[in-house]
């Protein structure tokens, strides 16, 4: 399969650069971008402005000397040179008509894999044991699994975990309050509502109490000696919350998410701290074992330590997590991606730096922390129930597909139309589904305000509206007898209107963009694509009959219905979206 436009464009001003000026120029990137003006063409060329003070000419002249040396007539019009130093190139559409002929019945969209697939480690969700996932936990969930998505359709190893806090001053508080009270639920019906309130009781008395203070600390050091009370009251409260905590990732269609919580690299910690003090780097200040990093202060300006053992030999995150990286390369990674909320940004960036300082993380393992920002309430406050404890995400999952049933219901009584036998199947994918696409088509590192009213809208850039727009176009392939796929062999495709010409552009950019949301770990770079596809088979459709079109026609415009579907089903699949092909 051809590469896609931005991409074989790419290769041909890269090469052109060697032609117009010689071996020894390095070529400067971007090579190619996409013009946000259709009028100046589909995309251009910024090398010329970026090699005029290198070469000491005017930007014109090389901009001029490149389109002269471009070889793109097989994928593009002539290149056209503009002021002051710009090569602009419109896509043929020959060539685009051929392309679009290629994608139909391609499941991938004629998104080929790497060829140099690597081992990826994404990181992401990461809720506590013993309390029930909030609406905090829902960015890092849905972004890490997106990404995952992403990189896995590229063809990279990718392996998904979720990194769960299940170690800890915490449990000790627990079991202590437990050896007095007893668990809940012994016949089996203990619920996670009332483990939370068990660590709310625990934790008042872990304050105020000092002798229940010192025994949950003795618990602490029971279970990490493997004391068995201790520890199969730890199983215990583990399996009831990552029992809870599955049935959310059910909700959310979330898969494959290998569970490795904190426990999993206590095992590693000593030896951690031993390799870090024969390394030479640790450094005892007020008995904690640390690790200075050079840039890093604290708000007095003072020199900022990474502590790896704290001063009662206690261990940290900061360990676990130098334990979990550690691990990790050695097991082969090549990629490390984190995504974990902003706040937790020079957390990263000091791990990452010892990590590297110790030899953990070799020049060639990519270590990245994908932050994101707050999921906020009307108003732009924290989101928050009247009580002023965070949303349940269960309880944000149950709201808007109640919210989605309703919109349903008075969709069809507002078109005199029967409410549909499955309604409470579509509420569930309408209402999960706009509750992620309104997070994902975000920017990840920006705070966003929860807006049910804005997210289950069939205007704008909503999942409703995509999700209604694929239910509308596979309407048209059934009533044409595509619903499996074009009939017989291969479609010639035309592309005369200009609707028909915009709309093709925008179908084989879907690897490009793909390959970019995955590479800057920004899905609602797939987001804008999908709504801005969305809206040129809009205009495609409303200027372009395509059943009542005669043959070859009609089946030319078919082949662009069927493949605007698969997009939309293979991007809205990426970020985790279900569709349906009636609602």
């Amino acid at each position: 399969m051809a590469d896609s436009p931005q991409t074989l464009l790419r290769a041909r001003v890269g090469a052109a650069v060697a032609v117009a000026f010689g071996n020894d120029v390095e070529a400067p990137e971007p090579l190619v971008v996409p013009t946000s003006d259709p009028r100046h063409g589909d995309y251009t060329s910024p090398v010329p402005m970026a090699l005029a003070r290198t070469l000491g000419r005017p930007p014109h002249e090389l901009a001029q000397r490149l389109a002269e040396a471009l070889d793109v007539l097989d994928v593009a019009t002539t290149p056209e040179v503009v002021r002051p130093g710009f090569v602009n190139l419109r896509l043929d559409q020959g060539w685009l008509a051929g392309r679009i002929a290629e994608l139909v019945g391609d499941a991938r969209l004629g998104i080929d894999p790497s060829s140099s697939p690597t081992r990826v480690v994404i990181d992401y969700s990461g809720p506590n044991v013993a309390k029930a996932m909030h609406v905090g936990h829902l960015r890092s969930t849905i972004i890490g699994d997106c990404l995952a998505n992403l990189v896995e359709l590229l063809g990279h190893d990718v392996e998904r975990v979720n990194h769960v806090g299940d170690w800890g001053t915490q449990f000790g508080m627990l079991i202590a309050l437990l050896d007095e009270v007893g668990r809940p639920g012994r016949d089996g019906s203990a619920s996670l509502a009332e483990v939370e309130d068990l660590y709310r009781r625990a934790n008042a008395r872990f304050a105020d109490d000092e002798e229940f203070r010192a025994r949950a600390r003795r618990r602490v050091v029971d279970l990490q000696s493997g004391d068995a009370e201790a520890r199969d009251t730890w199983r215990w409260l583990v399996a009831l919350s990552m029992a809870e905590n599955q049935a959310v990732y059910d909700r959310l269609g979330v898969r494959h998410l290998e569970v490795r919580g904190e426990s999993t690299y206590q095992p590693m910690l000593g030896e951690v701290v031993a390799d870090l003090e024969a390394a030479g780097l640790v450094v005892v200040d007020n008995g904690a074992k640390c690790v200075f990093v050079d840039g890093f202060t604290n708000t007095e300006g003072e020199p900022l330590p990474l502590i790896v053992q704290k001063a009662d030999g206690g261990y940290n995150y900061d360990t676990t997590d130098l334990a979990a990286l550690r691990n990790r390369v050695e097991q082969g990674a090549g990629r490390l991606v984190y995504v974990v909320d902003a706040g937790q940004s020079q957390h990263f960036e000091m791990v990452f730096a010892v990590a590297r300082m110790a030899g953990w993380l070799p020049e060639g393992v990519e270590a990245t922390h994908v932050a994101f920002g707050l999921v906020l309430g009307e108003g732009g406050r924290r989101l928050r129930t009247r009580t002023g404890d965070s949303v349940r995400l269960v309880d944000l999952l149950d709201e808007a597909v109640a919210r989605a049933r309703s919109f349903v219901v008075e969709r069809a009584e507002e078109r005199a139309q029967a409410v549909p036998d499955d309604v409470d199947e579509v509420a569930r994918v309408v209402g999960v589904g706009a509750v992620k696409y309104a997070d994902l088509s975000q920017h990840r590192q920006s705070n966003y305000v929860l807006s049910f009213d804005r997210m289950l809208s069939l205007k704008g850039n909503t999942a409703p509206y995509l999700q209604y727009a694929y239910a509308r176009i596979h309407s048209i392939l059934r009533e044409a007898g595509w619903a499996e796929g074009a009939p017989g062999g291969g479609v010639a495709v035309v592309l005369d209107e200009p609707q028909e010409l915009e709309l093709a552009k925008r179908l084989v950019a879907t690897g490009d963009v793909v390959r970019r949301a995955a590479e800057d770990h920004l899905p609602n770079h797939l987001c804008t694509h999908l709504f801005e596809l969305a809206q040129a088979y809009h205009q495609f459709y409303e200027h372009c009959p395509v059943l009542r079109s005669p043959e070859p026609l009609r089946s030319s415009r078919l082949a662009l219905c069927e493949v605007t579907a698969a997009t939309l089903r293979l991007g809205l699949g990426l970020l985790g979206i279900e569709v349906l092909d009636r609602i």
